[in-house]
């Protein structure tokens, strides 16, 4: 401070001599020697004011400049330095992160592997002595199965660690397989016991499925030993389960008709009028249909008789529930889908099976009630019909069988009776008079109940299509029996031929509706606006999407309808000239559609430039009749 001081009381003194001249070169060194380099907070502010007037002297400036220079050479290496420092610091960083990374990632899969390959005590003592039943061992047993593969896996790569854990993980899954294996048989084994209901067991198997599925992984004799002893034991359980039901059932006062015709004089019918009457029949379709099954003792009580189909129904009923559920059994417990699946299933209860084809064809055998032996057939479709829409294919091939064993034995009963009236001596017949036959009544009932059944078997399709193609296949063929058998045409004939020309228009309309709907749609209701009087809308839009979309479908379209018809119908006259009735149809269509276009309201659209010429859609169609 005394040095600035100093300097400040000689800032007149420099003025005065350097007007004499003769002092200057002693304030220049004065001057100079001023340590303009201090780190005193002062400096720059008491400093300044001299060196601002004193900017003019050289000598100063090259003083600030000399002494301005070093301090920021100064600052620059300094500078340097600490860059330095930082870029080092960077570099020891970043070495020392992927170092800490490569530590973790060791740590990591080395702690991990270390906690798979070693067996704790926890482990040990659960799998030795802990009930299977216990969620401890059950977890334990998960760790197990666990520790076995990762041991494989291990082994596979020849890792040392294996060596001292293999005997000791070895041990545990023999254990583990040998308890598994007790517990699957004692259950199993409670299915033999007299009057036990195995459903509850089974659903205790299934609680546990995983030791299964351990003992398949990891035992595959043990797991294979459990699987046949089910097999085995269930096969015997359901086969003498069910030999006993339809034994019993078989007891029971049934209502039947044993007679082996119904038209013939041999025969004396007590109630004539009900012969082809369903009547309640019909509620085991219906209402009764998945009703509880017959109980045999308790049934045998009273006088009940019970009827043909309701025996059945019983019976099929019993099968396929007991079926629905050992099958989900299977595919659940032994982890089975597909073929493997079914040969589990047919193992199981393929004698049984067996056995349900032969006491079907021996409870038929004497059996001449067509009605009834009819709605056993039916039965069998609607419970078929009920497991495909569980997804439960494992009684496909006994449907079938079922069926392929009714089915004659229906012909046969229909060709009796067809036979009893052929074989009717009018000569012989007593007490004939004017009034009507009771064997005309009787063909009223089976016609009428016939043509009930008939729609009642085509309201089984979802879609009205197969609806119309099944009763015209049926109505067709009916009237191509009668008229191999009668010459003339008569009343009869004309009903059923009127009836199957109003479902073959209707089948017309309705394959015609998927690829020209809107079209269609479109003419109907511009025609009936015109008709009414009422105003016709004008949518452009839409008329230009009828004519493209036409224009775009319409041969591909003809050709999908051409293979569909004749595909659908049995009859192939009848398939041809349905055929030609849908190509009629077409064509008109398209004529009135082009017919409205020229109508003043349409007149004036730039799009009825893009319609197909109806010649050329003629001479397409032709090509399909000259097929035929």
């Amino acid at each position: 401070m005394a040095d600035v001081e100093g300097a400040v009381e000689k800032e007149d003194t420099p003025r005065q001599t350097l007007e004499n001249g003769e002092e200057e070169p002693q304030i220049n060194l004065e001057l100079g020697q001023l340590d303009l380099t201090s780190q005193d907070d002062y400096f720059l502010d008491e400093v300044d004011v001299h060196i601002q007037e004193n900017l003019e002297d050289e000598l100063v400036q090259e003083a600030l400049k000399t002494r301005m220079e070093q301090m920021l050479s100064s600052f620059q290496t300094d500078l340097r330095s600490i860059s330095t420092e930082i870029q080092t610091l960077q570099e020891q960083s970043m070495s020392m992160n992927i170092k800490l990374k490569n530590r973790q990632s060791v740590r990591s899969e080395l702690s991990q592997f270390v906690d798979e390959m070693v067996v704790s005590d926890y482990l040990i003592k659960h799998i030795c002595e802990t009930s299977v039943v216990e969620r401890a061992f059950i977890e334990s047993l998960h760790e197990l199965a666990h520790k076995i593969n990762f041991l494989k896996e291990q082994m596979f790569r020849d890792t040392l660690a294996c060596e001292d854990v293999k005997d000791v993980i070895e041990k545990l899954r023999v254990k583990a397989v040998s308890k598994c294996r007790d517990y699957l048989l004692g259950k199993i084994y409670q299915f033999r016991k007299p009057m036990a209901n195995y459903q509850v067991p089974q659903d205790t198997l299934l609680r546990y499925r995983y030791f299964n599925e351990f003992l398949m992984s990891n035992h595959r004799q043990v797991a294979t030993e459990v699987r046949d002893v089910y097999l085995e034991t269930m096969s015997k359980i359901y086969y003498c389960y069910f030999r006993g039901y339809i034994t019993k059932l078989l007891k029971l006062p049934i209502v039947l008709d044993n007679e082996v015709t119904l038209f013939s004089v041999k025969t004396v019918v007590k109630n004539r009028s009900a012969i082809f009457c369903l009547g309640h029949r019909i509620c085991v379709l219906t209402t009764e249909l998945n009703d509880p099954i017959i109980v045999p003792h308790t049934a045998g009580k009273g006088d009940k008789k019970h009827s043909l189909e309701n025996i059945f129904r019983s019976v099929q009923f019993a099968l396929a529930d007991n079926c629905c559920r050992e099958y989900q059994f299977v595919v659940d417990f032994f982890n089975a889908s597909g073929s493997r699946a079914q040969d589990l299933f047919t193992s199981i209860l393929g004698k049984t099976l067996h056995l349900y084809l032969k006491y079907t064809d021996m409870y038929l055998e004497g059996c001449y009630d067509g009605i009834g032996v009819l709605l056993c057939l039916h039965l069998a479709y609607r419970y078929q019909e009920m497991m495909e829409k569980k997804n439960i294919p494992c009684l496909e091939k006994y449907w079938n069988s079922l069926l392929a064993n009714i089915w004659p034995k229906f012909a046969h009963i229909m060709e009796l009776n067809i036979q009893s009236i052929r074989d009717i001596d009018p000569q012989k017949v007593n007490n004939i008079d004017i009034r009507p036959h009771y064997a005309m009544k009787l063909m009223g009932q089976l016609q009428m109940e016939v043509e009930n059944f008939i729609l009642r078997m085509a309201a089984e399709f979802q879609h009205r299509k197969e609806q119309l193609i099944f009763l015209i296949n049926n109505y067709d063929h009916m009237m191509t029996v009668n008229l191999d058998r009668v010459n003339d045409d008569g009343s009869h004939h004309e009903s059923f031929q009127q009836t199957l020309n109003a479902r073959i228009q209707e089948f017309v309309e309705e394959i015609l509706q998927p690829n020209f709907g809107g079209m269609i749609n479109f003419v109907k209701e511009t025609e009936n606006a015109i008709e009414h009087g009422n105003k016709v809308h004008v949518d452009e839009r839409r008329i230009k999407t009828l004519i493209q979309s036409f224009n775009a479908e319409w041969k591909k379209a003809i050709d999908n309808i051409d293979h569909d018809v004749m595909q659908s119908f049995t009859n192939f006259k009848n398939g041809t000239s349905i055929l030609q009735a849908v190509l009629t149809q077409l064509i008109q269509y398209y004529h009135r559609f082009q017919k409205i276009l020229n109508q003043s309201p349409f007149k004036n659209l730039t799009c009825r430039n893009e319609i197909i010429n109806i010649h050329n859609v003629m001479v397409e169609i032709k090509k399909h009749k000259t097929s035929l």
